[in-house]
């Protein structure tokens, strides 16, 4: 079987919050895997912190960019927020990724890490099913000045402080008043991220292929204010208007503090996120085992 994936780079969980490197589980897993890529044909480079982490010094390392622009696929292992973190700097450069769960969910690493052997040589040789995602490009507004930018796959999410009360928010969307929502915040989800935080405040689920966000209220202060679905052409922009100690966060990842006044302006960014899946694959198989859909059922 001929490789339709020659130059392949290897992505994993960087280290435990407690040691600073990674256990020595996920080391022998990245281990493993290289050496499995390696027997495939491939040619095989770690991630810079991927690298630095486990001590696997017998592979060229790449720094971001270089992956971007050196290697045909990014086969990352972890859990859905390895994905995100090294999925949204992949993004400009279009590499496609193939996820190999080692987390809990795994709504986009979807492979499990006992079916890696058996799933890896037949889409290394062409044979999977892609899948292309929206990102959102989130600014900060402070005035004329963007004080703050990041992308993100799942979701920008506007939060009050850890011990103060509601905030205000002004929201527009093309420029045209919408509301003032009273609340513990609000979420714009893509597709992606309405399984996430989305969900948990009441989101709904949007399929991948529908071309749309998800603007859902964290906890309203009036019960009226429902999660609405808009098209991601739109520009929504978020004001905050009162409520102390406020953040935005970008994938849970990138946050950073907001000022009364501030305005976080949401946009389809110009880049998307190809995710690799095993042939068969399918959206509704992946809600079933995640969600525990059919439980008891026949």
């Amino acid at each position: 079987m001929s490789l339709h994936f020659h130059r392949v780079a290897l992505v994993g969980k960087y280290q435990d919050a407690a040691t600073g490197s990674a256990p020595e589980s996920t080391r022998q897993v990245i281990a493993d895997i290289a050496g499995f890529l390696v027997e495939q044909g491939c040619e095989v480079a770690l991630a810079e912190r991927t690298a630095a982490s486990t001590g696997l010094h017998q592979y060229p390392v790449l720094d971001v960019a270089r992956i971007g622009t050196d290697s045909d696929l990014a086969v990352v292992v972890g859990g859905d927020g390895t994905m995100l973190g090294i999925g949204r700097q992949l993004a400009p450069h279009g590499t496609p990724l193939i996820g190999i769960n080692q987390g809990r969910l795994g709504f986009v690493t979807d492979i499990p890490l006992g079916d890696y052997r058996r799933v890896l040589p037949t889409m290394l040789a062409g044979g999977y099913e892609e899948d292309s995602r929206s990102l959102m490009h989130g600014r900060v507004m402070r005035g004329d000045d963007c004080v703050f930018e990041a992308l993100a796959m799942n979701d920008v999410v506007v939060n009050r402080g850890a011990v103060a009360s509601m905030v205000e928010l002004r929201v527009e969307v093309n420029g045209r008043f919408v509301a003032n929502h009273r609340a513990d915040g609000i979420i714009v989800a893509t597709p992606t991220g309405s399984t996430a935080y989305a969900l948990s405040a009441g989101g709904p689920l949007l399929h991948p292929m529908v071309p749309a966000w998800a603007l859902v209220p964290i906890a309203p202060h009036t019960l009226s204010n429902r999660p609405i679905v808009l098209a991601d052409s739109v520009e929504i922009a978020i004001e905050v208007v009162a409520g102390r100690d406020a953040s935005a966060s970008f994938d849970m990842q990138s946050i950073t503090s907001l000022h009364h006044g501030d305005r976080i302006v949401v946009r389809r960014s110009d880049h998307r996120m190809r995710f690799l899946h095993p042939r068969g694959w399918s959206y509704f198989d992946t809600l079933r085992g995640k969600l525990h859909w059919n439980t008891g059922g026949v």
